[in-house]
């Protein structure tokens, strides 16, 4: 199983016994042995002790047995102290006590996933857009040829198309913000079928507040335990937020390689930096090694996703049984979009140079400059204008002149590419709703509501 998940897991068995010490059911002492030796799986300590592979039963019960045993037997060494029975804290009356790993799964599923999302993705993303906001800002003065359908659109410059790029990560870590939500609620104190059978009314509550104040997530009980136990819709919601940071990096990655293509029969319009110089039989080559490396992560990790959406539906009646594969994939996403996003940003977006000289050949050359003469001279006027130069090799603006179509000095300005720009003026980057939210809550996301009171069972 995924190191991410055991450590929340981990945590969740802290959190059980400190809730379980509090209401009572468990002994001061046994409670704090308990606490220690989760703490220890929370921190990392003991992973070769937890060797249950990931096709097991879809229910995890085999992963939280491993972890009570392990707890158990950690907790009596604690103790220092051997019973008749062999254990000082006994693996299923105490370590698992008010807990069924049909509860405790899913738990330590949305705990270990938003600490995941929380701890590495959003921090590898709001870096990536940090390093394609610095080089928007200083591809800024840098006017080119856009291109819509592949084909020569109007001007824009490089550090407008930049801009693009750095709010699709942005939104993207808007989008892990709201996945962290989605899973703060906690199945937790449903233990076989979501009644809540042998645990005390008020357990669920208690850790999900000894979550909270141990993650700085504000992780709350399900508002309907049966929901939390049966379906896995919030696991499938992430996956497909998971599956828009994806496209939108391929996207990204796919479109700077574009742009460094050449370097004498691509765009050109950008350098990339050789971090591979040299193909394996033509000297000299310099392939865009990262921008294909940020591509095939973005296709593997919608294969991870679309998994998870398949594994949604394979919920039967109270269990959803595929809990150790959704486990797995969300965690093997998130891995691999943290390393490809950091990695891109270092190696590929932090090295790239405009090509300015390179980049104003091709927009002067373009023939849909000629959209900047449709107000003066009408759609049809200026189409025929744009098919004389592209048959006679000439350019727009010796085409007009000869056709006596417009005074010299406001043709020019209509073909002021730069001018062209300035419609899209607008600042780089300002602080949508959510992260205005986020950073009045000094980064944490707000309280949620309380969930409903559960009667005793």
């Amino acid at each position: 199983m995924p190191a991410a998940f055991v450590r929340g897991l981990g945590l969740v068995k802290l959190a059980a016994a400190q809730a379980n010490g509090k209401l009572g059911q468990l002994s001061a002492e046994k409670s704090e042995l308990i606490q220690r030796a989760a703490r220890e799986i929370a921190e990392g300590h003991h992973a070769a002790q937890f060797p249950v592979d990931v096709f097991q039963t879809g229910s995890g019960t085999s992963t939280n047995t491993n972890a009570n045993e392990v707890i158990a037997h950690r907790a009596t060494h604690l103790a220092g102290q051997v019973t008749r029975s062999g254990l000082a804290v006994h693996p299923n009356d105490e370590v698992n006590l008010g807990q069924s790993s049909n509860d405790v799964i899913p738990t330590a599923l949305h705990v270990s996933v938003a600490l995941a999302l929380r701890q590495n993705l959003a921090p590898a993303l709001a870096t990536l857009a940090a390093a394609l906001e610095q080089k928007s800002t200083e591809f800024a003065a840098v006017v080119k040829i856009g291109r819509t359908h592949l084909m020569d659109a109007t001007p824009l410059t490089l550090g407008q198309e930049f801009s693009g790029y750095a709010m699709q990560v942005r939104k993207a870590v808007e989008r892990v913000q709201r996945g962290i939500t989605v899973l703060a609620e906690l199945a937790i104190g449903g233990t076989a079928v979501g009644t809540g059978l042998n645990t005390h009314p008020e357990f669920a509550a208690e850790v999900c507040r000894i979550l909270s104040a141990e993650t700085g997530i504000a992780f709350h009980e399900a508002r309907n335990h049966f929901e939390a136990q049966a379906a896995r819709d919030d696991a499938v919601e992430v996956a497909g937020i998971l599956t828009a940071v994806a496209a939108s990096l391929t996207k990204i990655a796919g479109d700077i390689r574009l742009l460094g293509s050449g370097p004498r029969a691509g765009f050109a319009e950008l350098r990339l930096p050789a971090i591979q110089p040299g193909s394996s039989i033509m000297p000299g080559k310099v392939n865009p090694v990262m921008c294909e490396m940020l591509v095939q992560v973005g296709l593997y990790v919608q294969g991870l996703t679309q998994i998870v959406s398949a594994c949604g539906r394979e919920g039967q009646l109270e269990l959803n049984a595929t809990l150790p594969l959704i486990a797995h994939c969300l965690h093997e996403a998130i891995q691999c979009l943290t390393n490809g996003a950091l990695a891109f940003a270092e190696k590929c977006v932090a090295g790239l140079e405009a090509d300015s000289a390179r980049a104003s050949e091709l927009m002067e050359r373009s023939l849909m400059l000629v959209t900047a003469l449709t107000p003066q001279l009408g759609y049809d006027l200026a189409a025929s204008v744009a098919r004389d130069a592209l048959a006679t090799g000439k350019s727009l603006r010796e085409i007009v002149l000869e056709r006596g179509l417009m005074e010299e000095s406001v043709l020019d300005r209509a073909l002021d590419a730069r001018a062209m720009t300035r419609a899209a003026d607008l600042p780089l980057k300002s602080p949508t709703p959510a992260e205005q939210v986020l950073e009045n809550e000094g980064g944490h996301i707000p309280e949620p509501e309380a969930a409903p009171a559960r009667p005793v069972t």
